[in-house]
């Protein structure tokens, strides 16, 4: 059982509805939730949740509910509320509801006062204070934790999506998985990171969220967000309340059709018959087939100019059970290339390949200047099947955007 974090010790909860489970879950789904003056997302986020989840995925994760408002009012109307609309899941322990409020504590700022300024420099405090308060709670429910907020709507199957890039991960280092663009929403964290991460949070009250959590990530070895696409959690269409726009999670613009820029292309893999490598580079539906794979095969696209990719889409297999697709492997991108045009000196990794695919959105510091040369499929165990790989998808900005 992890520790408490020290500036939490005084941490009171009471819960409103529910029972923890009594078996640790792959994951909890934390939902911190205020007061809206107008509506009640809060219920149709739940809904979303539950619709998009189906009983076997259910098993795998407790949902836990921070309802942040102390009025007595709000707290005992809302849980009502819950409980007539996912009576079912409170009774099975996959839905809690909770409140938790700091006392005597001696953290900088008056976080535990309900009259804070209008101004969003004066919410933060209050917001990052609400999220330790849950992810406290949370940190002995799982062994992942998901955050969402109350105004989100879930895409079907997302448990089975992040179960499978959980289980695709595990072997690599990783501090937090991003399943969205919005600001908070959609990140996974490993529960044994929770503890220092409400310290964290409770250090530096003033900063904004966001920023605290890319130099968290940082902190723990992660040198870039990796966001793993295609996105889970979108914002409701509601409009927001003026209460919420300081913490309002707006949503990347969708990009255009990928570019595939001029290249090369190289492969040690088996080649036979009329599907050459650079079938799978085409933007078509053509593909490259190929046999009897083993650990150090590859297969590289090696650019003609170096180029800022920002999207990089890996496809193997075919049908919906992904038939002929690459077991284990993972992509990696090269900077520096090799005379002779077989590859790059060096590689980082992007990520593994999640039953067979591999979809990540990329993020450049300001000051970054070094632009990518190749992007490589590694494959990483023996594999006697068949293999298709049926499409290489590369995103770019160009130097103006």
């Amino acid at each position: 059982m992890q520790k408490n974090s020290p500036l939490l010790q005084h941490a009171n909860y009471k819960i409103l509805a529910g029972t923890p489970p009594q078996e640790k879950k792959l994951l909890t789904v934390g939902i911190p939730s205020v007061q809206h003056p107008q509506e009640n997302y809060l219920s149709d986020t739940l809904q979303s949740l539950f619709q998009a989840s189906t009983e076997p995925e259910l098993n795998y994760i407790v949902v836990l509910v921070h309802l942040l408002n102390p009025d007595p009012e709000w707290l005992s109307q809302t849980v009502a509320n819950i409980s007539g609309l996912f009576q079912p899941h409170i009774e099975a322990q996959k839905l809690l509801v909770i409140h938790g409020l700091l006392s005597g504590s001696s953290l900088p700022g008056e976080v535990n006062n309900a009259n804070h300024s209008s101004s969003c420099e004066a919410l933060y405090p209050r917001q990052k204070t609400d999220y330790a308060l849950l992810m406290n709670f949370a940190r002995n429910l799982s062994d992942y934790f998901l955050m969402i907020g109350d105004n989100v709507r879930c895409t079907p199957r997302f448990v089975s999506t992040i179960y499978w890039a959980l289980k695709a991960w595990k072997e690599i280092p990783w501090t937090i998985l991003e399943f969205s663009s919005l600001s908070f929403s959609g990140k996974v964290f490993h529960t044994s990171d929770l503890s220092r991460l409400t310290s964290f949070f409770l250090l530096f009250q003033d900063t904004p969220t966001d920023l605290l959590l890319s130099s968290f990530g940082f902190l723990l070895g992660q040198r870039a967000p990796i966001s793993l696409t295609p996105y889970l959690f979108h914002s409701q269409e509601n409009d927001f309340t003026s209460e919420n726009t300081c913490f309002q999670e707006k949503e990347e613009e969708e990009e255009d059709e990928p570019e595939n820029p001029p290249a090369q292309i190289y492969t040690n893999m088996m080649v036979r018959g009329f599907h050459l490598p650079e079938y799978a580079y085409f933007l078509n539906e053509n593909y490259f087939q190929t046999y009897f794979l083993i650990p150090g095969n590859i297969y590289t696209v090696i650019f003609d100019q170096p180029h800022k990719v920002i999207r990089v889409q890996v496809l193997t297999g075919i049908g919906k059970r992904g038939k002929c697709r690459l077991e284990h492997g993972q992509v990696e991108l090269g900077y520096e290339p090799v005379q002779g045009k077989k590859g790059c000196t060096q590689y980082t990794l992007l990520g593994p390949l999640v039953k067979g695919k591999l979809d990540q959105k990329l993020y450049y510091e300001e000051d970054f200047v070094e632009e990518v040369r190749c992007v490589q499929l590694l494959v990483t165990a023996f594999q006697e099947t068949k293999l298709l790989i049926t499409q290489i998808k590369i995103w770019t900005k160009s130097e103006e955007e």
